[in-house]
């Protein structure tokens, strides 16, 4: 499992554009990467962490399956994001599989702009995931209380995304879930992708349906089968999302959402500059084998596209670039930047609730 620490290779360059060449030397880089991830995936870590060392204060989230708390180890005095997973509700969504998945994805990923886990161990009722505490909150809340990002700010973090999307599929792992919700703003300013229950790991093609309405690519609406295709199709709506303020397909009735995307069919505002609308206009492309991303040139199609001409990406990479917004955070168990939540029920049980289910968690 990554450390707290600095945990990646650093290089560097002058922006303006990537090479063939550099491309090639950070694959080699990413390669590395995806070895260490497979170590560890096979490897199937152990933890020794357990609840009593941990305190737990308030409520960051809530979701289907749990809670999720901000928690300080009393050792260290860290602050940690505590994931409870309740059991119960696992076993009756058929997600017990899911849920190993996700444990062993966040154990592997070792990346700035990601999160992974800690420590993991579960108790009578629950599953718990203690990954990084992210204080800056959901971009959603920030993207909300301003109504729409600048470009340059919808540049930095897309830049961003881009990264993180790269380095997961070089793992072989399709994300699936991208959207404001899942993805945090760090202390810096930098962000962390989060919430990794959707992401897959893919050799070929899948045809579930999962993911969020307004992010769903068109080959999973019309089950085709599909693979990282679809990540490349929701960093086309994130990019849109960020800079108008709402996203390219939307409606109150999700079948509806669905045919718009389908059709292809968005209008972008009269704000965005052309650079912006050109490059949204090769990412929502209905047509896989037309959209950036899935082309001959991969992701060097986004980092070199004319929107993208300013961009150092290798500082990027190391957070060496001034980001345009760094949220207030007083102290390191700082919650300001999350929204409010009634405190939950945790529930206790005197026995092993589906002990067998979770044996090998």
């Amino acid at each position: 499992m990554a450390e707290d620490s600095n945990r990646f290779l650093t290089s560097t360059s002058s922006g303006g554009g990537y090479s063939q060449a550099k491309q090639e030397q950070y694959t080699l880089y990413l390669r590395k990467l995806h070895k260490e991830f497979l170590e560890i995936w096979n490897e199937s870590p152990e933890t020794t962490a357990k609840i009593s060392d941990f305190e737990k204060y308030k409520v960051l989230g809530t979701g289907a399956f749990g809670v999720v708390y901000l928690s300080k180890h009393v050792t260290t005095g860290r602050y940690y994001a505590m994931k409870m997973l309740e059991k119960e509700k696992i076993v009756k969504l058929k997600q017990v599989e899911h849920s190993f998945y996700e444990k062993k994805i966040l154990c592997g990923l070792n990346f700035p702009f990601v999160v992974y886990m800690k420590y993991f161990f579960k108790d009578n009722v629950y599953l718990y995931y203690i990954l990084p505490f992210i204080p800056g909150g959901e971009m959603f809340s920030h993207l909300r209380k301003l109504g729409k990002f600048e470009e340059a700010t919808s540049k930095f973090y897309g830049a961003q995304v881009i990264l993180a999307l790269e380095y997961l599929h070089a793992l072989d792992l399709v994300y699936r879930d991208l959207k404001p919700e899942n993805i945090l703003i760090d202390r810096h300013g930098y962000i962390k992708i989060t919430d990794f229950g959707f992401c897959k790991l893919i050799h070929g093609r899948t045809w579930t349906l999962c993911g969020t309405p307004e992010y769903l690519a068109p080959e999973i609406i019309l089950s085709k089968g599909y693979g990282s295709t679809v990540d490349w199709w929701s960093i086309g709506v994130l990019l849109f999302e960020m800079s108008a303020g709402y996203p390219p397909f939307f409606a109150s009735d999700p079948m509806r959402i669905y045919e718009k995307i389908v059709a292809g069919k968005y209008r972008c505002p009269s704000h965005f500059t052309m650079e912006l609308k050109d490059l949204i206009s090769h990412v929502l492309q209905v047509d896989v084998t037309r959209r950036y991303g899935n082309l001959k040139n991969g992701v060097l199609d986004f980092k070199n596209h004319k929107w993208f001409k300013e961009m150092d990406w290798d500082a990027l990479l190391n957070m060496r670039l001034q980001p345009p917004f760094i949220p207030k955070v007083k102290h390191p168990g700082d919650t300001t930047n999350f929204e409010v939540f009634e405190e939950e029920k945790i529930k206790e049980s005197p026995i092993n609730l589906f002990e067998d289910e979770f044996a090998n968690f």
